[in-house]
């Protein structure tokens, strides 16, 4: 049989794959028939894992065991902001490793994030196998444009440890613009507003025939879907507390109930004008009586609460136009995707913004996985033509006297590049130099992302003014950098890929592939009848709008009401019948539940004096978060519109500098002005 490869997209809330035969994409579903199945995690006493659709089940009856939305953590130091956010707000627990990395602390086991990451890739390699009845070894793995180099690493090692050749790590936006364009004979430029469960990313890119290039990628990985949930899970839990002085977030069952309540209010806000969310049990107070919930959220309130979320992305639109020296009249069409762009009030203000409906024939949940497949099937054969320019999303920088960070490769920069720069050492007769590598826009150190380090001695000592380090750069396809650091005069050199400050050790790589806990992962049998079955698109429903796809725990009545389901063993209706489910339920409510949460370029002839040393990374000070606060903007919702375009087509125009293009018409409260980026600085003046 040929040579097979998949495209995976490894999503925060859920994942899908795909595959490309003979021109052709199928979107390969799962056991239960459905085209994504959840990024989800649960492990179970018997020390069985479940992944996928059925594990999401287990969140309300386990959730102190049930681990999802992991990907906003991969990659990630313990003292991060996102991560002091998760621990306020998931109930599993989540652990310092080593070299402040990331772990997962669930029944006496210890995961690093590639490890949990590596569990719903392994989940979705079986998907593949059941559905082609064939071993699948390749992939290629998509991740956010704006994933720095230690999140792109972590997500290669988490193909490995799922027994996968990862090919390529792809851009989301990008392998969204290659399912939309490929082999049509397109010459457009596009936008891909990418909102997804976690992060979200505009790239802009030009098609021409089957090549494609990104002009520009900006992003925000701390806004996704799951923070629009957040503000729900907000609203009821403070409605609630006032109600009936209990906190809810106390206690990990009722804050999953709320979780997963909210999130199924925001899905059916996508298709309904309101939702009413009744919850018959959400905890029992000190009395020995059950508290329930009941809430209706209209779209209009829902806008409300979210305004402010949605305001955010456009401000990364304005940044992305800028740099791709555009405005959105040059557009030729604007491309969706992710689950939270189905919503209305995402929809509308992208077609308000970009002053033009975005494409109507492209899936957002599956039109990622689609790229990938594309990108898969080229890699492997010589017969697809597919040809991708991608770029960088951030400036690569290196650590120099003063606590500054001088960049060698700058964001948009086009990758694979390779680029040096000269530096001295920081006193005279010095034999060695430590080389800290960071990521980020920022000229102070401190500001940017530390990649890693490393030290190189391999010089001739002598005065400052006579002895230099040349240091070379190279960001290979898949966005991960690699560093060589070389003495002219001796040809002496040191070279590394960047060894993650906060990831996983060639020792803990072993030890995990040693005991690879991914094969105790339980896989729900696929029926020969099901086999190699094609699959294309969401179903749609008689008046156009997609059919959402059905929670094992929550109810949409037809009246647009949400319910949550009696708590019991979720995993396998139809091996239960009514009697049986009902005693279940009945035994299950009569658990009081009362667990509290625990405390929770080009090379230059330019000398910069390196700094000798750097001080280690320090926590960030000021307390953890605590709650998310509730944000409610209590104005009517203003459309943002797009710099350009209002401006009258028929007139003469001429690109504005960009300090003086116009910003987006929203309310300016909306927007926190302190991290705004001046994309045409003064390098001269700011030195």
């Amino acid at each position: 049989m040929a040579d097979l490869a998949i495209g995976i997209d490894l999503g925060t809330s859920n994942s899908c794959v795909a595959i490309m035969r003979n021109g052709k994409i199928d979107v390969l579903s799962n056991a239960f028939g459905e085209k994504t199945t959840a990024s989800v995690v649960a492990f179970h006493e018997d020390g069985s894992i479940t992944v996928g659709n059925a594990a999401r089940a287990n969140i309300i009856h386990d959730p102190c065991y049930t681990v999802s939305s992991a990907k906003r953590l991969i990659g990630r130091y313990h003292f991060s902001e996102e991560v002091r956010k998760a621990q306020a707000i998931c109930s599993y627990e989540i652990a310092e490793g080593p070299n402040h990395g990331v772990r997962i602390h669930v029944r006496d086991e210890d995961f690093s994030l590639p490890e949990i990451s590596a569990m719903v890739l392994r989940e979705m390699k079986q998907v593949a196998e059941a559905r082609l009845n064939v071993e699948v070894t390749k992939a290629v793995i998509t991740v956010p444009a704006y994933f720095n180099d230690n999140q792109r690493q972590a997500t290669k090692d988490a193909g490995q440890i799922a027994g996968l050749e990862v090919l390529r790590i792809l851009n989301e936006p990008t392998a969204a613009a290659l399912a939309y364009g490929f082999g049509k004979g397109l010459e457009q430029k596009v936008a891909v507003y990418d909102l997804g469960g976690g992060t979200f990313d505009i790239s802009v890119l030009e098609i021409g025939q089957d090549v494609f290039e990104v002009l520009a990628t900006c992003g925000d990985t701390f806004l996704g879907g799951d923070d629009f949930d957040d503000r729900i899970l907000d609203l009821l839990a403070d409605e609630f507390v006032a109600k009936e002085g209990i906190n809810p977030r106390n206690d990990p069952y009722a804050l999953e109930k709320l979780k997963v309540a909210a999130e199924a209010a925001k899905r059916g806000l996508s298709v309904e004008d309101e939702v009413e969310i009744r919850i018959p049990d959400v905890l029992v107070g000190d009395d020995g009586e059950t508290r329930s919930l009941e809430r209706t959220i209209t779209t209009e309130q829902f806008g409300e609460l979210v305004q402010d979320l949605v305001a955010r992305t456009f401000k990364v639109c304005d940044e992305a136009l800028q740099q791709a020296d555009l405005t959105v009249r040059d557009l030729d069409g604007i491309i969706l995707v992710g689950g939270p762009t189905r919503l209305p009030i995402i929809r509308n203000a992208v077609k308000a913004y970009f002053q033009r409906d975005p494409q109507a024939d492209v899936d957002p949940d599956e039109v990622v996985a689609m790229g990938a497949a594309i990108h898969a099937a080229s890699l492997i054969s010589v017969e697809q033509e597919a040809y991708l320019l991608d770029v960088t999303p951030l400036d690569l920088r290196i650590g120099v006297a003063g606590g500054q960070a001088e960049a060698i490769i700058e964001r948009n920069t086009p990758v694979p590049i390779e680029q040096s720069r000269k530096f001295t050492p920081f006193k005279d007769f010095q034999e060695s130099v430590k080389l800290k590598v960071y990521q980020g826009d920022s000229r102070q150190s401190d500001q940017n992302e530390l990649l890693g380090q490393f030290e190189f001695s391999g010089f001739e000592p002598g005065p400052r003014s006579t002895t230099s380090i040349e240091v070379c750069f190279e960001i290979n396809a898949d966005g991960i950098v690699n560093v060589i650091a070389r003495d002219p005069k001796s040809g002496q050199q040191a070279s590394t890929e960047i060894t993650l400050s906060s990831g996983l050790s060639a020792a803990e790589m072993d030890n995990i592939l040693a005991r690879d806990r991914s094969a105790d992962i339980k896989q729900t049998e696929i029926g020969p009848e099901d086999l190699d079955e094609p699959s294309f698109a969401t179903p749609m429903s008689e008046d156009g709008e997609a059919e959402l796809p059905k929670d094992d725990n929550l109810e949409l009545a037809k009246d647009g009401d949400l319910e949550l389901a009696a708590d019991g063993d979720l995993d396998d209706f139809d091996d239960i019948n009514e009697d049986e489910l009902m005693a279940l339920a009945s035994e299950i409510d009569s658990d009081p539940n009362a667990i509290s949460v625990g405390d929770a370029m080009e090379a230059t002839d330019d000398v910069v004096p390196l700094e000798i040393d750097i001080a280690d990374q320090e926590e960030p000070e000021g307390p953890a978060i605590g709650k998310l606060d509730l944000k409610t903007v209590a104005i009517a919702p203003e459309l943002p519109t797009a710099p350009g375009a209002d401006v009258d087509p028929d007139a003469s125009m001429t690109m504005d500098p960009p300090e003086t293009s116009a910003a987006p018409k929203v309310k300016e409260d909306l927007f926190d002005l302190s991290d705004d980026v001046d994309l045409c600085e003064d390098r001269d003046a700011e030195e």
